[in-house]
């Protein structure tokens, strides 16, 4: 099985830098995207052969995610377990065998002001996927805001303390693995640097790859042994962000 996620950054106006090319070229069985920015009926892209859910947020013209899946899951939630269900930011498809998490985490904002919320929802997010966990395994994907380590960004020490790459962020992430999810891009290439899926705008910062790595799939450990291969496009454009990928056995 072939899973894509792509913070598209606006996906009216990734629909207007070939978005349907790419996603005909990619062909997932299931493709998640964030940062949608829009109402499910401002934009028309109905893929043949693919079931499509969006969860949009309630202030117009930000955050919200969407699934595109070719097979029709047994269930669909919005929200984190009743919560969270305001900004569009998590939709749950339960498979046969396992669940997938389409996620646009909240980001810290400059100066950390909105760590708190950030905090709560990471707490909220995974206690949810460590209570799916005890029924099938987990794959969350999405834009998780978060550089988790220093091979995980061009800039480090510049950047240390700020949103996206703040103690508290990176505590959390840790968290996350700890109770029992693997990272499974890094799984595969535990040494690797100078490989990112987000760059400023600004700077020239694509051109100069100064970029970090914050769009994930996190699986159960139950299945990390059934990953296949996991890749970031990196000459993918549309966006600020590159789609990444995980295909697994299951």
């Amino acid at each position: 099985m072939k899973l894509v996620s792509w913070n598209v950054n606006g996906f009216r106006a990734c629909l207007n830098k070939g978005f349907e090319d790419i996603f005909n070229e990619i062909n997932a069985d299931v493709f998640c995207i964030q940062e949608t920015k829009m109402q499910p009926e401002q934009a028309d892209f109905s893929p043949e052969g693919y079931e499509k859910y969006f969860f949009s947020a309630e202030k117009k013209g930000y955050s919200g995610t969407a699934v595109f899946t070719k097979v029709k899951p047994l269930n669909v939630v919005f929200g984190v377990d009743n919560k969270h269900t305001d900004e569009g930011r998590v939709i749950t498809c339960e498979y046969e065998s396992f669940y997938l998490l389409c996620c646009y985490t909240p980001n810290a904002q400059n100066e950390l002001k909105r760590i708190d919320y950030r905090m709560e929802f990471e707490d909220d997010l995974r206690a949810y996927m460590v209570k799916l966990s005890e029924v099938k395994p987990v794959i969350l994907c999405g834009d998780l805001n978060v550089a988790h380590t220093e091979i995980d960004l061009k800039n480090p020490k510049s950047n240390r303390g700020n949103a996206g790459f703040s103690d508290e962020e990176r505590g959390k992430f840790t968290e996350l693995l700890d109770a029992g999810f693997t990272d499974s891009w890094r799984y595969q290439h535990p040494d690797t640097v100078g490989v990112y899926s987000w760059w400023s705008y600004r700077f020239n910062a694509r051109k100069n790859n100064a970029g970090w790595r914050i769009d994930y799939f996190v699986v159960s450990n139950s299945i990390r042994d059934k990953i296949l291969n996991t890749d970031i496009y990196t000459d993918i454009l549309g966006s600020d962000h590159c789609p990444v990928s995980l295909e697994i056995d299951l």
